[in-house]
C-alpha cells in the first residue's frame, strides 16, 4: 500500500523567502537603530559643564517625544499593514484589478489622515507635551517641544512612505524598501552630524536631520510605485474617485489594527510618564536636579530596541506570505506556512537577542549619562532580554499571522487588555507613590515582560484553538470564499492581468 505523497507548496520557496525577509530586516534594522543613533549623538550635543545633566535632558526629551511618534508611525503602519493584507489577498487570488484599487485608495487616505494628525499636533504641541510628560523637569519639556513641533512636519512624508512599502512588500519587491531604508539612514546621520556638531542646534538639530531624511523615502517609494513594471502601480497623475467599498475594506482591516498599535504605544507613552513622575518626585526629595531613572529608562528602550530588529522585519514579511496564502483558500497551504515562519522568526529572534546581549555593555558605555544610570540600564536590559529570548515570536510574530487571515479585531481586544494590566497596570503599581514599591525603570520593564508573557498565552492559545480561521471569513475549504463575485468577473475577462513570474 503506497504512503501518500507529502503536500509541497511553493508559494514562497526557501529561497523567496530569504529575499522578502532579509531586506525588511535590514530596512527595519536601520529604521529602528536610528532612534538610538539620534539619542547617542544627541546626547553629546553641549560639551562643559553640567553637559551629562543637558545630556539625560535632551535624552529625556528626545525619547519621550519619539513615543509619541510612534504611536502615530504605529497608526501609520496599521492602515497600511491593512492594505497590505487586503493586496496579498488579492494578488494570492489573481485579482490585479481589485489590488490596483486598494492601493489607490490606500495612499490617498493616509495622505489625508497623516495632514490632519500634522495640523492638530502642532497646533497643540505644547498642551500634549504638558498632557503626557508633565512629570518631567522643565529642561526636558522645553526640548520636547522643539523637538515634537519639527517632527509633526515629517509625518505626511512618513505615511506615504508606509503606504508605498507596504504596497511594494505586499508585491515582493522589498528590496526596493531596504534601498530606500539604506539611504534615509545614512542621510539622516550626515545631517544629524551637521545641526548638532556643525551648526549647534542640539535638539533643534536631530529633528530637522529626521525631518529632511524622511522626505527622501516618501518620494522615492511614490516613485517606485508609480513604475509599469509593477502589478500594483499608483498612476500618480490620473484623475482620482473615493471607492466606498475599498475604504470601507482597508478600515476594516486597518481600524482594529491601528486601536491595537495605538492604544499599545499610548500604553508606552503612559509608563515613561510614570518613570517620569517618580523620579521628579525623588528629584523634589533629594534637592538634586537629575533626570537619572527616565535617562536609564530612554537607553535601556533605545539599546532593547535593537534586540527586536530581526523579529521585528519577520513579523512585517508574516503579512506578504500568510496574505498571500489565505488568498489561495488553501487552509493547508496557510497553516504550512504559520508553522514555517513561526521557526523562522524563532531562529532569528534567538540570534539577535544573543547579539545585543553581548554588546549591552560596550553599548552603555558609549552613553554620556551618569554611571548610576547606567547600572540601572542595564539592570533591566537583563530582565528584558532573557523573557524576549522566549516570549518574542509568540506576542509579535503571531498577531502578524492572524491579522494577515484578517483576524484584527481578537488582536485588538486581547492586546489592549494585555497592554491596560499588565504594560500599565501592573507599571503603575510598582513605581507609583501609594503602593511603596518604588522600583522606577524596573517596574516598568517587570510591566513590559509581563505584557509579553500575557499576550503569548493569548495569541498562542487563539492560533492552537484554530476560531482563526471562521472569523477570517476568507477561508471555505479550499475554495476561496474571498470577493468570489468579483473574482467570476475577472475570469470572465480572460484573465486579461498577469500573474507572478511573467515579469
Amino acid at each position: 500500500m503506497q504512503k501518500a505523497k507529502k503536500q509541497v507548496y511553493n508559494l514562497f520557496t526557501s529561497k523567496m523567502l530569504f529575499y522578502l525577509i532579509a531586506p525588511i530586516v535590514i530596512e527595519s534594522a536601520l529604521s529602528m537603530s536610528l532612534g538610538m543613533v539620534d539619542g547617542l549623538m544627541a546626547s553629546y550635543a553641549k560639551q562643559g559643564m553640567n553637559s551629562t545633566e543637558t545630556g539625560q535632558n535632551i535624552l529625556s526629551a528626545i525619547t519621550s517625544v519619539d513615543q509619541v511618534s510612534n504611536l502615530l508611525i504605529q497608526l501609520f503602519a496599521a492602515f497600511g499593514a491593512g492594505g497590505a493584507i487586503l493586496t496579498s489577498q488579492y494578488l494570492g487570488a489573481k485579482n490585479v484589478s481589485e489590488a490596483n484599487k486598494t492601493g489607490k485608495q490606500l495612499v490617498v487616505i493616509m495622505l489625508l489622515i497623516s495632514l490632519a494628525v500634522m495640523a492638530f499636533c502642532m497646533a497643540l504641541n505644547r498642551q500634549i507635551i504638558n498632557l503626557l510628560f508633565g512629570g518631567a523637569t522643565a529642561d526636558t519639556k522645553t526640548y520636547a517641544c522643539q523637538y515634537f513641533l519639527i517632527m509633526a512636519a515629517s509625518y505626511p512624508f512618513l505615511a506615504i512612505f508606509n503606504a508605498c512599502a507596504a504596497l511594494l512588500r505586499a508585491q515582493r519587491k522589498s528590496m526596493n524598501t531596504m534601498l530606500s531604508g539604506v539611504i534615509s539612514f545614512f542621510l539622516n546621520i550626515g545631517f544629524n552630524a551637521l545641526f548638532i556638531y556643525g551648526l549647534k542646534l542640539e535638539v533643534i538639530g536631530v529633528a530637522l536631520g529626521t525631518l529632511l531624511a524622511r522626505i527622501f523615502p516618501a518620494g522615492f517609494t511614490l516613485y517606485l510605485m508609480s513604475r509599469k513594471t509593477n502589478l500594483v502601480r499608483l498612476k500618480v497623475f490620473e484623475k482620482f474617485r473615493f471607492n466606498g467599498g475599498q475604504i470601507k475594506k482597508i478600515l476594516t482591516l486597518g481600524i482594529p489594527s491601528g486601536v491595537e498599535s495605538s492604544l499599545f504605544q499610548l500604553g508606552k507613552i503612559l509608563v515613561i510618564a510614570f518613570i517620569m513622575i517618580s523620579s521628579y518626585n525623588v528629584v523634589l526629595e533629594s534637592g538634586v536636579s537629575t533626570n537619572l531613572e527616565s535617562a536609564a529608562n530612554s537607553v535601556a528602550y533605545n539599546i532593547n530596541t535593537m534586540s527586536s530588529i530581526v523579529g521585528n522585519g519577520i513579523n512585517t514579511s508574516i503579512l506578504t506570505v500568510i496574505g498571500q496564502a489565505v488568498g489561495t483558500g488553501d487552509i493547508g497551504q496557510v497553516k504550512y506556512y504559520i508553522r514555517k515562519m513561526l521557526l523562522i522568526s524563532y531562529v532569528g529572534n534567538a540570534l539577535c537577542v544573543a547579539v545585543v546581549f553581548a554588546l549591552s555593555n560596550p553599548l552603555l558605555s558609549f552613553y554620556n549619562i551618569s554611571g548610576e544610570a547606567r547600572d540601572i540600564a542595564w539592570n533591566c536590559l537583563i530582565l528584558c532580554l532573557s523573557i524576549q529570548f522566549v516570549t518574542y515570536p509568540l506576542s509579535f510574530g503571531l498577531p502578524a499571522v492572524l491579522k494577515a487571515t484578517s483576524d484584527v479585531k481578537y488582536v485588538m481586544v486581547a492586546a489592549v487588555l494585555s497592554m491596560a494590566i499588565f504594560r500599565v497596570g501592573l507599571c503603575y503599581i510598582l513605581t507609583c507613590d501609594w503602593a511603596g514599591a518604588h522600583l522606577g525603570a524596573m517596574g516598568l520593564w517587570i510591566g513590559m515582560v509581563t505584557d509579553w508573557v500575557s499576550r503569548s498565552l493569548l495569541f498562542g492559545g487563539r492560533v492552537l484553538s484554530g476560531r482563526w480561521k471562521k472569523a477570517s471569513g476568507f477561508l471555505d475549504g479550499k475554495r476561496n470564499a474571498y470577493d468570489a463575485e468579483k473574482q467570476l468577473k475577472e475570469a470572465r475577462r480572460r484573465m486579461g492581468a498577469p500573474e507572478y513570474g511573467r515579469h
